[in-house]
């Protein structure tokens, strides 16, 4: 990483998270972007074959908008180790969860790359719960994160959630069953005070608001916040949308607040959380783009499309102009009516295999 990107990382992960208008936050983000885009083509072999064959290669002037930064599709992931560091500087790899035989996507993490992605997802959990580590509940297993040096995206992000509680218990046990007991007791131990809730969408339902149901309970935890995200594709297969997630948490948990956010392995840190509104809220250090499935062009509010999300943040491998699989539509920005500047959006689940295709297509695969 050059010196000045450094510099602007470092500057961007002191402002608000939210704190700057789309304008302000193009004006600092585009030049550095610019940048890394260059680095990325440097140093990433399979990156720069993929700028050479589908953008025909670099600009030879300054990128204008952020839209037209070279971006690569995140199943890349899945089928190469990008990397933009040599291997002796490799702090720790990532892994997606997927299902058995399903292929994982693996990223490659430098100390730089790990220590800004992390102080960005404590700057974006701060905005929300604020800066007291509270006492802390995960609807999981421990077993998730018991390898430190290749962790799933899962053990990823419980290990990044724990350092905003204390004395976390886990829900479930080994086998996925409810600790209804423990769990008990821990509340009992904390009565009156906030308690913070985390866990994965589908597991936080299937094994927690389901099995507290079908006790017919509900825990004491009126002062909490539950924070989930991912595992949406099963929910939508049993209709579950949002909506009746957060009724049915409320019911079960007995929490006061429920949030959700959109992430990826790819992208750690740059997180985008709920705002008041229900939309999702993009923060200093990252946007997000809506692009027709078949045409790639860059969408306007209201259209659906697929989502591009960018982030100043990897530096280790080029992850910070990615086109995801899931489909969305951006809504506004810098809305008054939630204190927050950038841009909002919604995203609407995975997007049906003919338009992926009609994206995929596009990409050469590197030699």
């Amino acid at each position: 990483m050059t010196p000045h990107l450094k510099q602007v990382v470092a500057q961007l992960l002191t402002e608000a998270p939210f704190g700057l208008t789309q304008g302000e936050k193009e004006a600092r983000l585009l030049p550095a972007l610019d940048e890394l885009t260059r680095e990325h083509y440097a140093r990433c072999a399979e990156f720069r074959r993929v700028v050479e064959v589908v953008f025909g290669g670099l600009s030879t002037l300054p990128y204008a908008t952020m839209a037209e930064l070279p971006f690569i599709p995140v199943s890349l992931f899945k089928r190469f180790e990008l990397r933009s560091v040599p291997p002796e500087e490799t702090f720790r790899v990532l892994t997606s969860s997927g299902t058995t035989g399903q292929a994982v996507s693996r990223v490659v993490l430098d100390r730089d790359t790990a220590t800004h992605q992390a102080h960005a997802l404590v700057r974006i959990m701060q905005q929300f719960v604020g800066k007291q580590r509270l006492p802390m509940v995960i609807l999981d297993h421990p077993g998730v994160i018991k390898d430190r040096a290749s962790f799933s995206a899962r053990g990823a992000g419980i290990l990044g959630m724990m350092q905003f509680g204390r004395q976390p218990l886990y829900a479930f046990r080994e086998d996925m069953s409810f600790d209804f007991e423990g769990v008990g007791k821990y509340l009992a131990a904390h009565a009156g005070q906030p308690v913070l809730f985390f866990g994965f969408t589908f597991m936080a339902w299937e094994h927690g608001v389901r099995a507290l149901r079908e006790r017919n309970l509900r825990l004491n935890a009126a002062n909490g916040v539950l924070i989930h995200s991912g595992g949406w594709k099963k929910l939508e297969a049993a209709r579950v949308d949002a909506a009746t997630f957060a009724t049915g948490a409320r019911e079960t948990l007995g929490v006061g607040q429920v949030i959700n956010f959109y992430g990826m392995v790819e992208q750690v840190g740059s997180v985008f959380f709920e705002n008041k509104l229900g939309a999702l809220q993009a923060p200093v250090f990252a946007d997000v783009i809506v692009r027709d499935p078949f045409t790639l062009k860059p969408l306007p509010a209201g259209q659906r499309g697929l989502v591009q999300v960018i982030s100043i943040l990897p530096h280790s491998y080029p992850g910070h102009s990615l086109l995801t699989e899931d489909l969305g539509e951006w809504i506004a920005t810098d809305q008054p009516e939630t204190g927050l500047g950038g841009r909002s959006f919604l995203v609407h689940g995975r997007a049906p295999r003919s338009e992926i295709r009609g994206c995929s297509e596009t990409y050469v695969q590197p030699e």
